[in-house]
């Protein structure tokens, strides 16, 4: 932090040495201020600590410090700033970050300054785990023949499924797997990056013995390395050439896994000084640490990378929302469960902007496992985390992850000396917390979320009567308004020699994924035994259903190979397709064109199941319009069904042997059975593995060559990496803020705009402006990847800012990323309008409803509409951190009034639109907008506290800091 800071506090006299460890020190802030410390929640504790530590007079004041401590009177109302102890980067966010490093030292270069001297500032990870695509699955060592001759049995018979205490000899071959199951050469990739992947190895489902990998993998993963080499490359070079940056290889582990259980300290020890583990990333499921009691939250990449170079984050001190939970969880509610329950109370609260930390005790009930899965889907319920402080359970749970003893000492006897370790046992009083919310663990039953968005909760009880619901309601949130007498229509389809029959309901895209549950191996262990006994009960999955598993590192399909049930997956079709962000993030094969077309000719409300995150419509499959949420068993459940339109009680999955119906009930593993294989299978091994994972790499990756030059050599050809112009006006002064005069709408949007409609990061639709850019670059469509993998190169990012095929603008009528450039009165896209306003010289803004910029942090939401030459976005509200990215870029965040709108006022975006920024600019100032027909009106300048206002003037906050190495 030296960049912007004098050393030394004037809270040295704070400084205290650790009484069972006297050669470590720390703050201890729980003897500042009296009793108030006390009273304070746990997460404002770590906020308190961290202004104590950090505080210098400059960009952390005393002031600041005893704002926090007077919490209780104080929240709401103060702005304060945080210095997280460290930043967690993913791949599709990260390379953004990382090229505009390299553009900010080819621009600090370029005025005479040292680019030597731009680097993170704090400490640094980046894991690349975004760039896996499903193009193969269900592979040969699935649809394989039966291999032994005679009459196919079960696999149920092929027991027991345990790996043998002896290491075999490799599997020959035997004509059943085709020698993808890695009979010598038949089952290695081969290509520029061929080499074996070090997996903990699987079964092969014919003989049961270990396999390298599945064909499935080594393919996918060949893919990927070739398809993203440049990218790859350019992260190896900025771990060469910064420092303070490591990079997590890809095939490791998604960012939430490594995060998790590898970067995560939840007490810092520098050089002997103690302080609490503290994170923001750029990656929306960041906030799974809470669960280990490390306070974290996601934020936009332009806000991470001012973090990354020594600034604070400034936050409205929040209120927190005390969740007391109280019961017994229900033998047949997963984690998941709990989830859905706890999002929909947290939702009906209000908690959005505000900080949740859990208590009561229910909460001793829970392992880490479950704490970080609830505290994981924290962004869906709008609050900036959810804390759960450090108890038993928590270090129970570090010791079985791999912490060393003296450690595990050195945190307890730290956290219990400044009060940061909760004792469920002990008589002291909680903390005093804006609201208090009750949530009933005994109450919860299972629940799916869907068809649109992950808030709207489905009994899975009701589920076929809901989805019966959808069907009549109007389209919208939840409707499809599909016809009564259509509602029962079926299309028959021809498909691999057999005939199906697709109707409402049906499930085309199946995806068991454990990128959030990595930490939760029972949801995972569910799936897999309820897999095992479908098959031995006879059932299977339909072959047209796009079924996939996606384990979100190597550690899961560990345990899930350890535990016998991987072979019982594969048999239903859920093949392993490799370690990264797969169908969550729009990544997934399409589907068979028989099917595609088949649901398009008879406008079929298609299903995708999945055990992600995020359910938006459209983000699978253009032509599946109805996504759920559900937990990982009922995963596996619903794609043997075929449809969500079932009652579980009362309508069999399907007919086993001997024509037995067999219901789910049947097949559901007890809790007991779930206890007993956690116990054998996931073991403290797990944690161990990933650590030499993530420390000796892969050979893909080691062997990848990459420049070592203090500058990044910009490749003019590459279409992967390109040197962004956000510094091309770098200067050491900042201007005044500019005035927008007779500005054209751009867009004219509704409610819930959401990040995905603003940047996709899914495909590359053949038809749009980034395709035509990217074929004139000589690229075929099969090399387009996606927008995602493409976030280092701004002209495709450009091109792809409002191009998501969902989007409606209403100037348009219908869904389409099109727009009207007024003055030709031409119909085009978005880019194309945005273009000719700028070669006219004429600027643009953007018109919205509610809760403009929803959904997952995204920093080209905020990057590609500056590029695009929008100066402002006038909505009724906003996403807080789509806003202060928005601010971040130098975009202007306006808001109507309360109670108006474009409506009320008589809009029509039509017009032209004048704004006149005062020099004394201050937080939610009014403002005039003058339109050219006359009409004027009021609107709130959106910024918060004089910071977001520098960083305004400034043109944004990279420029404020590039600034400063001039």
């Amino acid at each position: 932090l030296c960049l912007f800071r004098p050393a030394g506090s004037p809270y040295q006299s704070a400084i205290e040495v650790l009484e069972s460890h006297p050669e470590k020190k720390f703050y201890n802030v729980s003897k500042l201020g009296g009793g108030k410390y006390d009273t304070l929640p746990y997460s404002i504790r770590v906020l308190f600590e961290s202004s104590v530590r950090n505080c210098d007079g400059f960009l952390v004041k005393e002031t600041d410090a005893m704002n926090i401590l007077d919490w209780k009177i104080k929240q709401n109302h103060v702005e304060v700033p945080f210095c997280p102890a460290r930043v967690v980067l993913q791949d599709f966010t990260g390379i953004p970050a990382m090229v505009d490093f390299a553009a900010m030292r080819e621009a600090v270069r370029n005025a005479g300054g040292d680019p030597v001297k731009v680097n993170p500032a704090c400490p640094t990870d980046l894991t690349v785990d975004h760039s896996l695509q499903i193009d193969f699955s269900k592979c040969a060592i699935q649809n394989a023949p039966n291999p032994g001759g005679g009459e196919q049995k079960p696999l149920a018979r092929l027991s027991p499924l345990k790996p043998p205490l002896r290491k075999p000899p490799p599997c020959r071959g035997h004509g059943g797997c085709r020698g993808s199951c890695g009979a010598g050469e038949a089952g290695r990739s081969s290509g520029p990056f061929s080499s074996q992947i070090e997996n903990t190895p699987i079964l092969c489902p014919f003989h049961l013995q270990p396999v390298p990998e599945p064909e499935t993998v080594l393919k996918n993963q060949e893919m990927e390395f070739g398809r993203n080499r440049e990218r790859l490359q350019f992260f190896k070079w900025s771990s060469k050439v910064f420092e303070n940056i490591s990079i997590i290889p890809p095939e490791t582990g998604t960012a939430h896994q490594v995060n998790l259980e590898y970067l995560s300290r939840v007490v810092f020890d520098v050089k002997d000084f103690l302080h609490p583990d503290s994170v923001v990333g750029t990656d929306s499921h960041t906030t799974m640490v809470n669960g280990l009691g490390i306070l974290g939250w996601g934020v936009g990449g332009i806000e991470t990378e001012a973090v990354m170079l020594g600034m604070p984050l400034t936050l409205t001190l929040p209120e927190v929302v005390g969740c007391e939970l109280t019961g017994t969880v229900s033998p047949f509610a997963t984690s998941i469960d709990i989830v859905l329950s706890i999002t929909k109370h947290l939702r009906q609260a209000d908690v959005a902007g505000k900080f949740v930390e859990f208590f009561g005790s229910g909460v001793s009930q829970l392992s880490v496992a479950d704490r970080t899965t609830i505290a994981n889907m924290c962004p869906e319920y709008g609050a900036i985390l959810s804390f759960f402080p450090v108890d038993n359970v928590t270090l129970k749970h570090l010791k079985h992850a791999g912490f060393d003893k003296a450690k595990l000492e050195v945190t307890e006897a730290y956290l219990k000396s400044v009060k940061l370790f909760r004792n469920y046992e002990s008589s002291s009083r909680e903390p005093e917390y804006s609201q208090v919310v009750q949530v009933s663990l005994s109450s919860i039953i299972p629940y799916v979320s869907g068809p649109k968005r992950s808030q709207d909760r489905v009994a899975v009880n009701n589920m076929k009567s809901d989805f019966q619901a959808c069907l009549n309601e109007k389209s919208g949130v939840k409707g499809f308004q599909i016809a009564a007498e259509k509602q029962n229509d079926i299309v028959p389809v021809q498909y691999e020699g057999n005939e199906y029959k697709l109707s409402h309901g049906c499930v085309v895209i199946a995806a068991v994924i454990s990128c959030t549950n990595n930490c939760n191996p029972s949801v995972m262990l569910a799936a897999g035994l309820l897999a095992k006994k479908a098959v031995e009960a006879g059932l299977m999955v339909k072959p047209y259903i796009r079924t996939s598993l996606s384990p979100g590192g190597g550690m899961v399909t560990h345990y899930l190979s350890s535990s016998g049930v991987l072979p019982y997956f594969s048999k239903l079709g859920f093949e392993v397709v490799g370690y990264g962000c797969s169908t969550c993030v729009g990544n997934t094969a399409p589907l068979p064109e028989a099917i595609r077309n088949a649901i398009k000719q008879g406008d079929i409300i298609a299903c995708g199941v999945l055990s992600g995150t995020k359910n938006f419509e459209g983000r699978l499959c253009d032509c599946v319009r109805a996504n759920y949420l559900a937990s990982p068993p009922l995963v596996v459940a619903y794609a043997i069904a075929g449809t969500v339109r079932i009652d579980f009680d009362t309508e069999p999955l399907g007919t086993g042997f001997n024509g037995r119906s067999i219901y789910l009930r049947d097949i559901w593993p007890t809790r007991q059975e779930l206890h007993a294989v956690e116990e054998e299978c996931v073991i403290s091994s797990m944690f161990k593995e990933l650590k030499e994972k993530v420390e000796k790499g892969n050979k893909r990756w080691n062997l990848l060559e990459a420049p070592e030059s203090t500058l990044f050599p910009w490749d003019l050809k590459s279409t992967y990496i390109r040197c962004p112009s956000f510094f091309d006006k770098l200067a050491k002064e900042a201007v005044p803020p500019q005035a927008v005069e007779n500005a054209h709408v751009l867009l004219f949007l509704g409610d819930s705009v959401t990040t995905d409609h603003i940047s996709p990061a899914g495909s590359i639709a053949r038809s749009s402006a980034a395709a035509k850019y990217l074929t004139s670059k000589g690229l075929t469509p099969r090399e387009f990847n996606s927008y995602g993998a493409r976030r280092g190169n701004d002209a495709v990012m450009t091109r792809g800012t409002f191009a998501n095929i969902k989007l409606l603008n209403k100037f348009i009528g219908k869904p389409a990323p099109k727009t009207i450039h007024f003055p030709s009165g031409q119909t085009l896209d978005v880019f194309e309008a945005a273009e000719l306003y700028q070669k006219e010289g004429i600027p643009v803004i953007i018109l919205a409803g509610k809760k403009y910029g929803l959904g997952s942090s995204r920093d080209w939401a905020a990057k590609g509409p500056f590029l695009l030459g929008v100066k402002a976005v006038l909505a009724e509200s906003y996403e807080k951190v789509h806003r202060s990215q928005l601010i971040g870029i130098g975009i202007a965040p306006l808001q109507f009034r309360p109670g108006e709108n474009p409506s009320t006022l008589g809009l029509t975006g039509r017009e032209q639109f004048s704004i006149l920024f005062p020099p004394d600019l201050s937080p939610r100032m009014m403002l005039d907008i003058k339109t050219s027909t006359g009409k004027i009106f009021s609107v709130i300048a959106l910024f918060e506290n004089n910071m977001e206002i520098t960083l305004y003037k400034n043109g944004g906050s990279l420029n404020f800091v590039a600034q400063r190495f001039l």
